[in-house]
């Protein structure tokens, strides 16, 4: 069931700047040093993206705004 706290609209713009850019999710997954399978999840709406990688990916995504911890 898709997660309601990143919207649909926000997820297919991010679809669509990787997209725009040539880069696959696991190129980005990749770069980020993020788990494939997170990126995938968040960008469906699988995932809540409230801690852990899948906050840093939606953020890193610009799925939602937030801060990632160093």
């Amino acid at each position: 069931m898709p997660n309601s706290t990143t919207t649909e609209q926000a997820r297919q713009i991010a679809r669509e700047a990787l997209e725009r850019r040539g880069q696959t999710v696991k190129d980005f997954a990749t770069q980020h040093q993020l788990n494939p399978s997170t990126v995938y999840a968040v960008l469906s709406g699988q995932s809540h993206c409230r801690r852990g990688e899948a906050h840093r990916a939606a953020v890193l995504l610009g799925i939602k705004d937030g801060v990632i911890a160093q």
